[in-house]
């Protein structure tokens, strides 16, 4: 009997209409279209002005299931990540499938930051490995605007908003998710972290006017880590699996840093025109980076296509999987 696989079958994004753009930023921090677009390649990104992180999600998973005509009480189960959930409980998994008529499917949400759509990816391919079920919903999400400090200029430049779906489905071809390698290191948590709303530091009138609620990051720790990591884990998913650089088709690389990017790929042997880019457009969606790429990209891609996914995001969280595409658009 043929292994069964888990092949994505369908992905599907949603990005709010509102732009902000570097010169918007400009009037509100120190810094310029020139500065940003320097360090990050980032040259507007969207924000969601009205709702939560479960409308967005709930706008690509209706759009994913109406374009494969799939009924939502086929889903069997709804696996979300996210650090921008609707509430600390219940999961922004339970509601989104309620928003969408998901009735039949158990839901929860992964917390691994910019390593979220990635783990969530991950677990998901699991139930449809082993038979379990048929037909699975990985969604990366984030509200990022929430929780981003426009008076701190390291760090509002470089968020989004977005979401993007994906639909899992078994395969006996040798396509979908064939390796992953996932790593996490909780001893970097300081460099990247949301301080307080949690049990650490409960919301008080000191931690709101200590402007705790929002993002926090160390910005050279993170880089050097995410630069070495992300490269590393990318090369290494490469060389477990005996993949050549002309072996592989597609980079889908966590879009946070250009130069980033750039350093994983040249580590893999790629040439720029194999690695998808929309950061320009986007900025750091974190949960939604990879599954936009794949949307953004998706005309391009090729049925049995050789995708290295990898990210890396605060935990430290980090990792790569290698897929083959299961379908002609």
């Amino acid at each position: 009997m043929n292994r069964i696989t888990a092949a994505i079958t369908a992905v599907q994004g949603y990005v709010p209409e509102d732009i902000l753009s570097n010169e918007d930023l400009s009037k509100l921090v120190d810094t310029s279209d020139e500065w940003i677009t320097t360090r990050t390649g980032i040259k507007e990104r969207r924000i969601m002005r009205n709702g939560a992180s479960s409308d967005m999600a709930a706008a690509a998973v209706k759009q994913l299931l109406e374009k494969k005509g799939i009924d939502p009480l086929e889903i069997d189960l709804v696996i979300c990540g996210t650090v921008t959930p609707d509430h600390p409980f219940p999961s922004t998994a339970n509601i989104l499938s309620d928003k969408t008529g998901m009735k039949n499917a158990w839901s929860f949400d992964v917390n691994a930051a910019c390593s979220g759509f990635l783990f969530a990816l991950a677990t998901g391919s699991q139930f449809i490995e082993t038979g379990k079920y048929k037909k699975v919903i990985v969604v990366g999400v984030d509200k990022m605007t929430s929780i981003v400090d426009y008076q701190d200029r390291t760090t509002c430049v470089i968020f989004g908003d977005g979401a993007g779906a994906v639909l899992l489905e078994p395969n006996t071809e040798g396509l979908g998710v064939l390796d992953f390698l996932l790593h996490s290191d909780g001893s970097g948590r300081e460099f990247l972290v949301q301080p307080a709303g949690g049990s650490l530091n409960p919301a008080s009138i000191e931690t709101v006017e200590n402007r705790m609620h929002y993002v926090k990051q160390e910005g050279q720790s993170v880089f050097k880590f995410a630069v070495t990591n992300m490269a590393d884990v990318s090369a290494k998913i490469m060389e477990n699996n005996n993949l050549s650089a002309d072996d592989v088709n597609w980079l889908v690389p966590h879009q946070a840093n250009l130069r980033i990017i750039d350093a994983t790929a040249n580590r893999m042997g790629l040439s720029k025109e194999k690695v998808m880019i929309n950061i320009e457009k986007y900025g750091n969606t974190t949960a939604g980076t990879l599954p936009l790429c794949m949307w953004d990209y998706e005309k391009q891609l090729k049925k049995g296509d050789t995708l290295i996914l990898s990210a890396f995001g605060g935990g430290f969280t980090w990792g790569a999987i290698y897929l083959k595409w299961a379908y002609n658009s």
